[in-house]
C-alpha cells in the first residue's frame, strides 16, 4: 500500500510537469492533434504517444521569421568602400559614437563603360639620333650625327582617346590611341671630319610623329593610401603595352667644310684636289615598334558623371629610324696644272643604301583626362 502511494505521488508530479511544459512552450501546441493514451504497467503512469507529429510555429516565432524575411528582402546590396572615411558625430562639441558616411565616396567608384579624352604636356623628352653607318668604309663622306643628336622640340602636346570599362571598384581597363607631334631631328649635328674629329653641321627637316595604340589597365590604390584632400581625390596607378608607328620625315644635313685631298702644286691638270659643301639628303622612314607606358595619378569627379584624371605618365615609344637611303652631293675642286685649283663645272652625286640613322624616344607627360561614364 505504501508502495502504491509512492507511485501515485510520482505519477501526479509527472502529470503536473507535462501540463506546465505545454503552458510554458506553446510552440508545440497543435503539433499533436490526436493522441493515444498508454498505460505503462511497470510505472503505472500516463504518457501520450502521438499518431503524427506536425511541427508548427507559434505566433511569436512566425512574427520573428517574417520580420527577418522583410529585412532581407528590402536590404540594399553592400558596396565595398575603401580608404579612410570621414568621422561624423565625434568632435569637441558633439561627443558620442563615430559614424561614417560611405555614400560620399561611392561617387568616386568606377563603374560601367566610359570614353575618355586627354591632353598632356611633355615635361621631358628623352632620346637622340645617331648614324648607325659609322663603321662603314668612307662613312665620313655622308654627313650625319656621328655624335648623338638629341631630339629637337618646343611644345609637345600628346592627345589620347580612350574607350574602356570598369572591371570592379578597384580596376578598370581601356584601349587607347595616343599621338605625339612637335618633335624633330636636332637643328645641328656633329659629323666626322675623316680624321678622328668632328665637324658641326646644320640640319633642316626631320619632323617626327608617333601614333600609338595601347591596351591599358589601371588600379585604384586607395585601399593602401586612403582618399586624399578630404575624400575629393582617389589615387591610382596604371600600365599599358601596345604598338607605335614612328615616322621621321626627310631631312638634309649640310656640311660646309672644305676638305683638301691633294696639294694642287703637285697635282696634274684635272686631278681632284678637294671637296666642299657636302650635302646629305636622308630619306625618312616609318617603323613599327613595341611601346609601353607607366602612369600614376589622382581621380576626382565633376557634375554629370564626368571623372577627371590628373596624371604623370612615362611613355617609351621605341626606336625612330630612317629608310637607310641617302643621296649625297658635293662640290669637287680640280687642279689647273699651274699650282692652283678650281671648282668643277659639274655636280658630283652619290647614292648610299642601307645606311641608317636611328634613336630611341621616350617622354614624361603631365596631363589631364576627362572620362564620361555610361
Amino acid at each position: 500500500m505504501r508502495k502504491f502511494s509512492i507511485y501515485a505521488t510520482f505519477a501526479g508530479i509527472c502529470a503536473f510537469l507535462s501540463h506546465a511544459s505545454h503552458a510554458a512552450y506553446p510552440i508545440y501546441q497543435g503539433g499533436i492533434p490526436n493522441g493515444q493514451m498508454m498505460v505503462m504497467p511497470q510505472q503505472q503512469m500516463m504518457v501520450q504517444q502521438p499518431a503524427m507529429y506536425v511541427p508548427q510555429l507559434s505566433n511569436r516565432a512566425i512574427s520573428t521569421a517574417a520580420a527577418m524575411n522583410s529585412r532581407n528582402g528590402n536590404a540594399a546590396s553592400a558596396n565595398r568602400i575603401t580608404g579612410a572615411l570621414p568621422r561624423v558625430g565625434s568632435n569637441a562639441t558633439n561627443a558620442g559614437r563615430q559614424y561614417y558616411q560611405a555614400s560620399d565616396y561611392d561617387r568616386l567608384a568606377d563603374s560601367g563603360l566610359y570614353i575618355g579624352l586627354s591632353a598632356a604636356y611633355a615635361i621631358s623628352v628623352m632620346g637622340d639620333m645617331s648614324a648607325d653607318y659609322q663603321s662603314e668604309q668612307n662613312a665620313f663622306f655622308v654627313p650625319g650625327a656621328f655624335k648623338p643628336a638629341s631630339f629637337n622640340y618646343d611644345s609637345v602636346i600628346p592627345l589620347q582617346i580612350s574607350v574602356g570599362a570598369a572591371i570592379n571598384n578597384d580596376m578598370r581597363i581601356d584601349f587607347s590611341y595616343l599621338r605625339y607631334t612637335g618633335l624633330g631631328y636636332n637643328n645641328t649635328a656633329e659629323t666626322s671630319d675623316g680624321g678622328g674629329g668632328y665637324v658641326p653641321t646644320k640640319v633642316d627637316g626631320g619632323a617626327i610623329t608617333a601614333n600609338t595604340t595601347m591596351l591599358n589597365i589601371y588600379y585604384n590604390i586607395d585601399s593602401y593610401t586612403g582618399y586624399l584632400a578630404g575624400g575629393e581625390l582617389r589615387p591610382y596607378v596604371g600600365a599599358g603595352v601596345g604598338v607605335s608607328l614612328n615616322t621621321i620625315a626627310d631631312y638634309v644635313v649640310y656640311d660646309k667644310s672644305f676638305y683638301s685631298e691633294m696639294d694642287p702644286t703637285y697635282a696634274g691638270a684635272g686631278d681632284l684636289t678637294a671637296i666642299s659643301d657636302v650635302t646629305a639628303y636622308h630619306n625618312g622612314g616609318t617603323t613599327e615598334q613595341f611601346a609601353f607606358m607607366l602612369e600614376g595619378g589622382l581621380t576626382t569627379e565633376l557634375n554629370g558623371g564626368i571623372k577627371m584624371d590628373f596624371y604623370v605618365r612615362y611613355t617609351n615609344l621605341g626606336r625612330i629610324k630612317t629608310s637607310g637611303s641617302n643621296v649625297v652631293s658635293q662640290v669637287e675642286w680640280l687642279a689647273d696644272g699651274a699650282g692652283l685649283e678650281y671648282e668643277a663645272p659639274y655636280d658630283s652625286v652619290f647614292h648610299y643604301t642601307n645606311w641608317y640613322e636611328s634613336g630611341r624616344l621616350s617622354t614624361v607627360d603631365l596631363g589631364v583626362r576627362a572620362r564620361l561614364q555610361y
